[in-house]
């Protein structure tokens, strides 16, 4: 039984117990306007004091007495068993018990894990430590593994938008009504490629980010990456988004297996995940933009800085480019 304690409740159990007192004097319909509760509500708290005493005066718990569809508690035992001893997964447990004549749902094992904490896996090991260790993404060679993915980034207007003039500049705002009245989503696509072996990375601003985008994306990053020696590549590895599940694209690999990430875990595919955040932190917004061609152009430019002159951790501190027999030699100045 706990105290109320939400902060509208006009009765804590000190209260109730004043009710108590002031009805055995006075009206209870008084009591009760008195302090700002219904007849109603001032009757149940003295009869729960009469039949049950001061420990009627306490919330009882919200859980019903009776609970016809709940989880047979044997049923729960036997989850909580295989869980601890095999430490297997809901679905080896539902199939488990289904083929000891205890048919039950998934999701129902699922929420009696959660119930139990027994959810995780490092919630059952005796030292409180997963006994999963995570496995690195390693790739051996250039061109074992490309990832691909998409970056979306609002579109700067004309002149710059809020972060050249300000939220409430009247530039912004014209700019955000413009934007309206033509429906445009007011989005640009940085569609990435980098290589997983020496982090050499190809990016392109491209309108949108549909299937036929990215195959083309796809088939100029080829042959970019071609041009550094990278002329096989084996694995592409993308997330789940839709230009990646299209046809399309599985038939527009040429020969190089298709690997898409785990829902929901962008970890798979860190590599491009960290990537994307260099873009942002380095270059989308390191300055201020005055137009969408200008931040376009100089998207070239970065990225020769990035392959080039960039040291990158992975590489001992060394510019990509650095850890490719094949080299480029028209190359700028790094970018400032």
């Amino acid at each position: 039984m706990s105290p109320r304690v939400h902060r509208n409740a006009p009765l804590s159990p000190e209260g109730c117990r004043r009710l108590v007192e002031r009805c055995r004097t006075r009206p209870i319909a008084h009591v009760a306007a008195e302090m700002g509760i219904s007849r109603a509500c001032a009757s149940k708290w003295g009869n729960r004091y009469r039949r049950y005493g001061e420990i009627g005066l306490c919330d009882r718990p919200s859980t019903p007495k009776r609970q016809p569809s709940a989880t047979p508690g044997e049923l729960v035992a036997w989850i909580e068993e295989m869980r601890r001893t095999h430490k297997w997964s809901a679905a080896r447990i539902t199939f488990e018990l289904e083929a000891q004549g205890a048919p039950v749902s998934r999701r129902t094992v699922t929420r009696q894990l959660e119930a139990l904490g027994l959810n995780h896996r490092r919630f059952i090991d005796p030292n409180g430590e997963t006994n999963r260790e995570p496995q690195k993404i390693i790739a051996r060679r250039p061109g074992h593994m490309i990832h691909v993915d998409v970056k979306k980034v609002g579109r700067i207007p004309d002149g710059g938008g809020w972060r050249a003039h300000g939220r409430e500049s009247d530039h912004a705002r014209a700019a955000d009504r413009a934007k309206r009245k033509t429906k445009r989503g007011g989005y640009v696509y940085l569609h990435s490629a980098i290589d997983g072996y020496s982090r050499l990375a190809y990016t392109e601003a491209l309108p949108d980010e549909k299937a036929a985008t990215a195959i083309a994306f796809l088939h100029r990053a080829r042959a970019w990456f071609a041009a550094y020696g990278i002329s096989h590549i084996e694995r592409i590895v993308t997330d789940n988004g839709a230009c990646y599940r299209a046809d399309a694209f599985a038939r527009a690999l040429l020969g190089s297996r298709h690997q898409r990430i785990t829902p929901y875990t962008p970890r798979h595919n860190g590599k491009i995940e960290r990537y994307n955040r260099i873009i942002a932190e380095e270059f989308l917004y390191a300055r201020t933009w005055t137009s969408e061609d200008q931040r376009r152009e100089a998207l070239a430019v970065w990225n020769i800085h990035y392959n080039y002159h960039r040291p990158h951790s992975a590489v001992d501190g060394e510019p990509p480019a650095s850890r490719l027999r094949e080299r480029v030699s028209n190359v700028l100045a790094s970018y400032t």
